[in-house]
């Protein structure tokens, strides 16, 4: 895992001491607290991504007196934070009490004030590069962009992204989101543009926005926002998306249609995904609950169950915790030893070219 590449930075005696504080209670007095509490509001959680569907499920099982409630399972991490911010002051059931948000936006929520610090009792098997110092947020998983096909409509098979601008994908192509909001649409943009040579960042923004305005004037782009069911129904052929939704969507459609999940050659570009717990949280016990268990190893190896890469693979594996037909499910590894970690700063150059000039280069509303 090549997560050293990410961050750089020093840690300052304001986020140690905030850590600290963050982590002062002890479990019993989180559990005793959370009880009294009782639920959990989780938001954009969709339970085909990453499984989690089983990591909730297992979730409820450890804490049957907690009600899970679930909102809004497509959003996008641009809209998660939104739910904080419109939520300020709000106890009720749409006030997120946990967030799940692309690396770039981690840093940003802190800064504005949405999220609170919290230290995981496993803290230390989380490493640093994906890990905010003061416990602000901190990434639980990652995969790498990847292209998921039906082949019961195309018939050839796509390598790279340029292979997307032949006019036998004409009206094929689509995102998994409005690329003005969701993470994994942004980051979709960045692996393009970085097949065409950009360095992630403003480069890659460019680049990126370039190759879909070219998509898009060809006729292949489909402005739809892709799941498994529009890959199914023939609506969106060709979906660019994390390795692991696709991995997933191909298991739910068991053969109906028959499914390929192609990772492009050249980089990979790989997207660490972090948590953190609303600065407004109704059930500030209960978030914490729920932090301890997605990177507990009962919660990591929820994720990988979902074909995910988690943060504390390599402590895991190591002590022989990751069941050996656990492993031998992982999709083949050599993308991941050829993978590349954009940094926090690099993603929010990023970001802002493609949020920002999506509409006048490209000019497609993805619905």
């Amino acid at each position: 895992m090549k997560f050293m590449t990410l961050l750089t930075g020093s840690v300052s005696v304001a986020a140690i001491l905030s850590a600290s504080i963050a982590s002062a209670q002890s479990m019993e007095e989180i559990i005793a607290g959370a009880r009294a509490e009782g639920m959990l509001t989780t938001i954009a959680l969709p339970h085909d991504w990453c499984n989690y569907g089983g990591i909730i499920a297992s979730f409820k099982e450890k804490y049957p007196f907690l009600e899970v409630n679930e909102l809004n399972p497509d959003a996008g991490s641009a809209d998660e934070l939104e739910a904080i911010r419109a939520n300020r002051g709000n106890t009720g059931p749409q006030a997120p009490d946990v967030i799940d948000v692309g690396l770039s936006f981690g840093p940003a929520a802190a800064e504005e004030g949405l999220i609170q610090p919290y230290q995981v009792s496993t803290w230390d098997q989380i490493p640093d590069a994906i890990k905010d110092p003061a416990a602000m947020w901190y990434g639980a998983y990652y995969g790498v962009m990847a292209l998921g096909v039906n082949t019961d409509i195309i018939d050839t098979l796509p390598t790279d992204w340029e292979d997307l601008l032949r006019p036998e994908y004409a009206n094929t192509v689509a995102l998994t989101g409005d690329p003005r909001a969701s993470n994994q649409a942004i980051l979709a943009i960045l692996s393009a543009g970085m097949a065409r040579g950009g360095e992630p960042g403003t480069d890659s923004g460019e680049k990126g926005l370039e190759f879909f305005a070219e998509l898009n004037a060809a006729g292949n782009f489909v402005p739809v926002t892709a799941a498994s069911g529009t890959i199914a129904q023939g609506q969106t052929p060709i979906v660019a998306a994390w390795d692991y939704n696709l991995l997933a969507w191909r298991d739910s459609l068991d053969g109906n249609p028959p499914m390929e999940v192609v990772i492009p050659s050249g980089a990979s570009l790989a997207g660490v995904y972090v948590q953190a717990i609303s600065a407004y949280a109704p059930h500030p016990n209960a978030a914490k609950l729920w932090m301890e268990h997605i990177f507990s190893d009962e919660g990591q190896l929820g994720y990988l169950e979902g074909y995910c890469s988690v943060a504390r693979q390599v402590p895991m594996n190591a002590g022989g915790a990751i069941p050996q037909d656990l492993l031998d499910r992982l999709p083949d590894q050599e993308p991941y030893g050829r993978a590349v970690f954009p940094t926090v700063e690099q993603q929010g150059a990023h970001r802002d070219v493609v949020t920002s000039q999506w509409d006048a280069v490209v000019g497609a509303a993805t619905q």
